[in-house]
């Protein structure tokens, strides 16, 4: 089986690494312009957001939480 190449995109520019990371997409090689979101994105009490992974079961919360 051939692996397949892909792109990681990060921010250079966010007030910490939780924003940062939040932001974090990844793509394929070739099909740059299709962003599929790293981290969930729900932004929880004090402005940071949810790490667990994008589309991830059940609640968000800190890590650790589920």
């Amino acid at each position: 089986m051939e692996r397949a190449r892909f792109v990681v995109h990060l921010p250079v520019l966010a007030t910490d690494l939780d924003g940062a990371r939040a932001e974090a997409t990844v793509s394929e090689e070739d099909a740059q312009r299709v962003r599929h979101r790293v981290y969930c994105d729900l932004l929880l009490d004090g402005g940071r957001r949810c790490p667990h992974p994008a589309d991830h079961d059940g609640a968000c919360g800190p890590a650790g939480h589920r």
